[in-house]
């Protein structure tokens, strides 16, 4: 049973797959954590093989990122999930990204949940054949997801307090095979917020992103750029389609070493 807890995948981070600052994108991590956790739930029996008779399928909730170091171009790195754990309507899901030595480099924690992939709601837990010992007791020491700041009016600039603020069309390639929003075109979309410069001076130490809806094919999303904190970059954002927040994100960077 230990055996089947935990998978783990290696990995190479070539030129081509690299970021302008020769590291690990946060949107490749992003991709590679969904692949596992998904392969993960295939080998645990609560998969693709499962959920798709049943007209149901997972759905990213809140994700967590904490990295002390990221890879950079040319090296080997691997990444372990485990889960932390479950109820009726969530699953929490860790992971650990390691050097090629098994050095931490950083923790990264999912919620998940299920969704009737035709009507987009919720669904509990209790239709799948989850048993309590495939719970990891592995730990996760990041600190759980902070509270974000909210958007208290949306009618401009100076009464919604954004710092900022920058609109952009979902596309084609912005949508996945749920026919909404696909999270790493999110992360993208407010890692587009920073100027290349800034990524040449900081690099990501924390990120956590909240959905709380769903996004379509050709809304306009306002993305508000609420707060900066110190003299180190923490900024805080609301993304928002027709005046309704659709997510909420929190960067905190640290000088490049």
């Amino acid at each position: 049973m230990d055996d089947i807890k935990e998978l783990s995948q290696s990995y190479i981070l070539t030129p081509g797959a690299s970021n302008a600052a020769r590291r690990l994108p946060l949107s490749l991590l992003a991709t590679q954590i969904i692949d596992l956790a998904t392969r993960h739930a295939n080998m645990l029996g609560f998969g693709s093989e499962v959920m798709d008779p049943q007209g149901i399928g997972w759905v990213l909730s809140r994700l967590t990122v904490q990295m002390e170091r990221w890879p950079q171009t040319d090296t080997s790195y691997s990444i372990t999930t485990w889960i932390e754990n479950w109820n009726r309507r969530f699953s929490s899901r860790c992971f650990s990204v390691n050097d090629a030595e098994g050095n931490v480099m950083g923790y990264l924690r999912t919620i998940w949940m299920v969704i009737d992939v035709n009507t987009h709601r919720g669904v509990s837990t209790d239709t799948l054949n989850f048993r309590e010992e495939l719970i990891s007791s592995r730990p996760c020491p990041i600190p759980l997801q902070s509270r974000h700041t909210t958007l208290e009016k949306l009618a401009g600039d100076t009464e919604s307090g954004a710092l900022s603020r920058s609109t952009y069309t979902f596309r084609y390639t912005d949508i996945d095979f749920y026919r909404h929003v696909n999270t790493v075109r999110y992360i993208e979309l407010l890692l587009n917020q920073y100027t290349l410069e800034e990524f040449d001076k900081w690099m990501i130490e924390r990120f956590e992103i909240a959905f709380m809806r769903e996004a379509l094919y050709g809304q306009e999303a306002v993305i508000h750029r609420l707060s900066h904190y110190g003299d180190v970059p923490s900024d805080d954002y609301v993304l928002t389609v027709d005046d309704t927040p659709v997510l909420r994100s929190r960067f905190r960077l640290m000088p490049v070493s």
